[in-house]
C-alpha cells in the first residue's frame, strides 16, 4: 500500500467530486495509506469549517477515521523544514512526507507543485497520482 500526503486543497476538493474524490476513495478502500500530522489535520478541519461543513456527516465520518487510525500514519514529531519559501505554511506537507517516508505529496498548490520533488518525494497533481496508481507505481 502506497503512502501519500494529501494537501488541503485536494482533501477539501474531494467533497465536491472529481479526481480528489477518487483519491479519498482509494484511501477509504485501503489502497493508499494517508500520512498525517497534527498541523495537517488542524488545517483540514479549519478549512472545512470555514466552508460551513462543520456539521456535515461526511466531515464527522472522516474525523472518526483519523481518530481510529484508519489506513493512516501520524507523524508525531516531523522535522522542521524551510523548503517552500513562497508559502512557508506548505512546509508541513513536506515535513510529514519526510517523517513518514511517503514517496509522494498530492497537491494542486502551485507553491508546492513548483518544487517538483524533494528528497525523492514527488509532488504530483491528483491526475498524475491516479495515473501512477493505474500503472502500479
Amino acid at each position: 500500500m502506497i503512502r501519500a500526503v494529501i494537501d488541503t486543497n485536494v482533501f477539501v476538493s474531494s467533497f465536491f467530486g472529481g479526481n480528489p474524490r477518487k483519491i479519498i476513495d482509494l484511501w477509504k478502500n485501503g489502497e493508499i495509506t494517508l500520512c498525517l500530522s497534527r498541523p495537517i489535520v488542524e488545517e483540514y478541519v479549519a478549512v472545512l469549517q470555514r466552508l460551513g461543513l462543520q456539521d456535515a456527516r461526511e466531515l464527522e465520518e472522516l474525523l472518526a477515521l483519523f481518530a481510529r487510525g484508519f489506513h493512516c500514519l501520524f507523524a508525531a514529531q516531523p522535522p522542521a523544514l524551510q523548503i517552500v519559501a513562497d508559502d512557508p505554511d506548505d512546509n508541513k506537507f513536506i515535513e510529514c512526507a519526510v517523517a513518514l517516508k511517503s514517496p509522494c505529496i498530492i497537491s494542486g498548490d502551485n507553491h508546492l507543485r513548483s518544487i517538483g520533488s524533494y528528497m525523492e518525494i514527488r509532488i504530483v497533481s491528483p491526475r498524475e497520482f491516479l495515473e501512477m496508481m493505474a500503472k502500479g507505481k
